[in-house]
């Protein structure tokens, strides 16, 4: 599970130190998540609390990008392996907040196709994770959400899918979504560009991927905690970051509401370039 977790952090952050720890047996996964005997130095506090506001936000507004937006912060300030753990239970915080938005347009006919494919594509993305090189897929990944997300945002394609596109395609991107989510933590941007291909109201959109989220980022938090991952230094962090990322996703959900289709198809689109730039830079560079 180490190993996993490495390969995990990797993902993120090639170059961190902190993933040589992660390479050690199983059997000494105690020692692999260093122990916190104090709170962190206020400027590290400062810098987790603002990362989980941030991140917060962007989930309010966007249903997804909570990982995203606050790896950036807490690679940081915290030691490497507290990070992914963290990462979970603020996206599960966030993503519950700002469930109100969607709840009117929830439909679990709908929605069962994704989450039948994400609980098949988790353990196999998870399984992928001690045999697949991480640098390859971040590469493959991050291409192509710069390539769709660009050609969308500059009006170069304007591609919808055919009306005979059924559950059973549906099911299929939830296992694609559900194997990137098991290893790398990536289960959002699939299933999103396949909903805008299919078109519809944004609302109509988030009521899928969002709650897609919510249970691909509840199973990994239970392996998390059955690994041994989510230890009581973790927990006491996340005390300290809940309740920035909770009130960031309320503040970022009421503001969604008072945005037009095409300026939330915009945003959402500049996060996906985003996402694919930086998984881009890491692969080239890192």
């Amino acid at each position: 599970m180490c190993e996993t977790l490495a390969r995990r952090l990797y993902l993120i952050m090639p170059n961190a130190a902190s993933v040589e720890k992660a390479l050690i047996p199983p059997c000494e996964l105690h020692y692999c998540v260093p122990m916190i005997s104090t709170l962190p130095d206020l400027q590290s506090i400062f810098i987790v609390v603002v990362g989980a506001f941030v991140a917060g936000f962007v989930a309010g507004f966007a249903g997804f990008g909570t990982g995203l937006v606050a790896a950036g912060f807490w690679f940081h300030a915290l030691p490497a392996p507290f990070v992914p753990p963290l990462v979970a239970l603020s996206s599960i915080a966030a993503q519950v907040t700002s469930f109100s938005t969607v709840r009117k347009s929830f439909d679990w006919e709908r929605v069962t196709p994704f989450l039948a494919g994400g609980a098949v594509g988790v353990p196999l993305g998870v399984l992928a994770l001690a045999y697949a090189p991480p640098s390859l897929l971040r590469l493959s990944i991050g291409v192509f959400l710069i390539a769709y997300s660009g050609l969308q945002l500059f009006g170069f394609a304007k591609v919808r899918l055919s009306p005979i596109v059924n559950k059973q395609h549906d099911a299929l991107i939830g296992i694609g979504g559900g194997f990137l989510g098991g290893f790398a933590g990536l289960s959002g941007p699939l299933p999103l560009i396949w909903l805008q291909l299919k078109g519809g109201a944004s609302d109509m959109q988030r009521a899928i991927y969002q709650p897609f989220n919510l249970v691909v980022l509840t199973a990994a938090s239970v392996v998390m905690i059955i690994a041994g991952q989510i230890t009581r230094d973790v927990w006491m962090i996340a005390a300290l970051c809940l309740p920035a990322t909770i009130t960031g996703s309320f503040i970022g959900s009421r503001i969604y509401k008072r945005v037009s289709e095409k300026r939330f198809r915009a945003v959402v689109l500049i996060l996906l370039l985003a996402s694919g730039l930086t998984l881009m830079v890491q692969s080239v560079f890192g």
